[in-house]
C-alpha cells in the first residue's frame, strides 16, 4: 500500500523560507513523476511544481525563482524548498506521486497518490 507522509509545514513571516518533506513508503518513486499541489484557502487545489524521472523540474509561474523541488531516491523522499514565501502561499500543501510512468502532464489526475497534506502559513 502506498503512503506519502507530508512533513515540515508550519507558521513563517513574509520573506522566510520553509523545507517540506514527503516520505514515500510502498512505493518505488524513482521512475515516476512526482510533485507539490497547493489548496489556499477557500480556493482549488492548483499544481506548484512537479520532477520527472530525468530530475527535470517545472514551476509554476507563481513561484519560480522561489521555489525548488528534488528527491532523494535512496530514501524515497521528496522535498520542497520555499524561499521569499508570501503570504498568498499559504495553503495546505500537498505530496504527489503518479502510479503510472506517463509524463508530469498527467500529475494530478486519476491514477495519482496523495498524501495528508501539511499546512503552511505565511504572515505579512
Amino acid at each position: 500500500q502506498v503512503q506519502l507522509v507530508e512533513s515540515g509545514g508550519g507558521s513563517v513571516q513574509a520573506g522566510g523560507s520553509l523545507t517540506l518533506s514527503c516520505a514515500a513508503s510502498g512505493y518505488t518513486s524513482s521512475n515516476y513523476c512526482m510533485g507539490w499541489f497547493r489548496q489556499p484557502p477557500g480556493k482549488e487545489r492548483e499544481g506548484v511544481i512537479t520532477i520527472d524521472s530525468d530530475g527535470i523540474t517545472s514551476p509554476a509561474d507563481s513561484v519560480k525563482g522561489r521555489f525548488t523541488v528534488s528527491k532523494d531516491n535512496a530514501k524515497d523522499t521528496l522535498y520542497l524548498q520555499m524561499n521569499s514565501l508570501k503570504p498568498e502561499d499559504t495553503a495546505m500543501y500537498y505530496c504527489a506521486v503518479d502510479s503510472k510512468s506517463r509524463g508530469c502532464y498527467w500529475l494530478g489526475y486519476a491514477g495519482t497518490y496523495w498524501g495528508q497534506g501539511t499546512q503552511v502559513n505565511v504572515s505579512s
